[in-house]
């Protein structure tokens, strides 16, 4: 049987990078593992221009794998940069195998847990250490506020795990609070589990007001998150309309080293498992 290859997949992004850096996460996970580790997404990031990435143009997963395929590869783990049990990795990733498995019938795909791991009320409390981390570089005083803000979510499942990383993380930081709330949510009761939005945090009880610290709980910069982003450009919302004097986000986490040894247990755990 040959080796698997390992694909280091996340959503993707028209940001070039977003996928330089993943790139460089699956550089240093093929070094601390000896294993053939690709960085692939799965969707967008294939056009960018190849000029913006080094020459090396991007790729998506069901492109990717149907070229190893071909060149008779039938040993895949998939390894998604995902905090959550998002439906890109419970169910659009097993649809791209299914459909490729009727064409090869000797495929095998392993699909990693996402980084929070099993337990979405107990997720890997590293995530929360590294978010902590990153909060105490900028030295919070007693009076600082800290908000845990994620993208949003249509999956309960998705925003179990960053409330309890914000349980987590108060915990670290021996804090009272740190308030969880989403960049954006869809509309309707149904999706209310998201609430507070960030841009309300204003109208939160006892919040508003001095300095805030916003843990950014997001992998890799995009629309969303990094610099010119959307969650950037709330927080100047929020203090041109005097809500905070001050508002500092964390770095994104896939910045952090800690975030590779996370990623490289879930990958040694999937290869331990019985095929």
């Amino acid at each position: 049987m040959s080796a698997p290859i390992v694909f280091l997949v996340d959503n993707g992004s028209l940001r070039p990078q977003a996928t330089l850096i993943l790139r460089s996460l699956a550089d240093a996970l093929a070094e601390r593992t000896v294993l053939s580790v690709e960085a692939v997404s799965l969707l967008h990031s294939h056009k960018i221009a190849a000029d913006k990435l080094n020459g090396v143009s991007a790729t998506i997963v069901k492109r990717r794998l149907r070229e190893c395929l071909a060149a008779g590869q039938r040993e895949f783990i998939f390894l998604p940069l995902f905090l959550g049990p998002s439906l890109a990795v419970t169910d659009y990733l097993p649809q791209v195998v299914d459909e490729l498995s009727g064409e090869y019938p000797e495929l095998n795909v392993r699909i990693a847990s996402v980084l929070a791991g099993e337990n979405l009320d107990l997720p890997d409390p590293r995530l929360a250490q590294i978010l902590a981390d990153q909060i105490r570089t900028l030295k919070p005083s007693p009076n600082t506020k800290v908000a845990l803000v994620d993208h949003g979510t249509p999956i309960i499942e998705v925003n179990r795990v960053r409330n309890a990383v914000g349980r987590q993380l108060a915990s670290e930081l021996d804090a009272s609070l740190v308030l969880p709330c989403s960049m954006e949510r869809r509309e309707g009761e149904a999706y209310a589990f998201n609430d507070p939005l960030l841009e309300k945090l204003g109208e939160v009880d006892h919040f508003a007001g001095g300095r805030l610290i916003l843990a950014m709980f997001f992998l890799l910069p995009g629309r969303h998150a990094g610099e010119g982003g959307d969650v950037a450009e709330i927080c100047d919302g929020l203090i041109s309309e005097g809500v905070f004097e001050q508002i500092q986000n964390t770095p994104l986490l896939g910045e952090h080293p800690m975030l590779l040894e996370i990623l490289e247990d879930r990958l040694r755990d999937t290869l331990s498992r019985n095929i």
